[in-house]
């Protein structure tokens, strides 16, 4: 007989009593607060304590529920919410901007407008050697998977192109990119009609092993900078001086 789990804050508030007794502030984040969760939902908890030496995460099983937690001092958040801004996947503002409070201090609300504030600036925007770069790479996983006959290569290459030209268009377009779920859910709220364009040409290619909308949607993303990328393209080569006359 399963025994039912409590429910998802009730168990955040005992697992952090017991857990974390002694932190400043935690937040229950996640498909729970967002009215998304799965009966194989965990619970993402942040922790904030200000005894802590180093920010680490781990993993539980408390009350039928798994639990991941993320346990940062009220310095070493920052870092984290500079890297993820610098990759582009913002896990760690999202979670303290939509958390719900467990247990809470004055600063709190600081941290929640700095986790907002960073969500509404977006990522960092490319660099024009870094849109050369994702052009090159996205047009050589394109000429893979067009000349690939390999059925089960063509998977593998699908998977990878769908990463990377989610990536490219959410990036070049200052938006917040994801993994997994999140890649068509950052599409989404990118562009609901681009999404369904996007999703469409995978499913019919996965379906039935048509390729055209994909690579038509690939070259769609690429031409407003320049198209495809091969030749004249280099990367880490050193750049050499004008000759100078004698």
């Amino acid at each position: 007989m399963t025994v039912a789990r409590p429910a998802a804050m009730k168990a955040a508030i005992e697992f952090i009593e017991k857990g974390f007794p002694c932190c400043q502030c935690a937040l229950l984040a996640g498909s729970t607060v967002r009215g998304e969760a799965t009966p194989r939902s965990d619970l993402d908890i942040v922790v904030f304590d200000e005894q802590l030496e180093a920010s680490y995460r781990e993993s539980f099983v408390e009350n039928g529920w798994p639990i991941e937690v993320f346990v940062h001092n009220f310095v070493s958040y920052k870092d984290f919410f500079q890297s993820d801004c610098r990759r582009g996947r913002p896990s760690l503002p999202m979670m303290v901007a939509e958390g719900i409070a467990i247990r809470e201090d004055d600063r709190l609300k600081a941290l929640k407008r700095e986790a907002v504030q960073l969500l509404e600036n977006g990522p960092e925007p490319w660099t024009f050697d870094t849109i050369q770069a994702k052009r090159y790479f996205l047009t050589d996983l394109l000429d893979d998977f067009i000349g690939s006959s390999d059925r089960m290569e063509d998977l593998f290459i699908a998977n990878a192109l769908a990463e990377a030209a989610s990536e490219f268009v959410l990036r070049t377009n200052r938006r917040w990119t994801g993994q997994s779920k999140w890649i068509l859910r950052a599409l989404r709220n990118f562009n609901p009609d681009f999404a369904k364009q996007f999703s469409d040409g995978f499913e019919e290619f996965y379906r039935t092993g048509d390729k055209e909308k994909i690579i038509a949607l690939v070259d769609l993303l690429l031409r407003p900078y320049g198209g495809r990328l091969f030749a004249g393209f280099s990367l880490g080569k050193p750049k050499t001086s004008s000759p100078k006359n004698d």
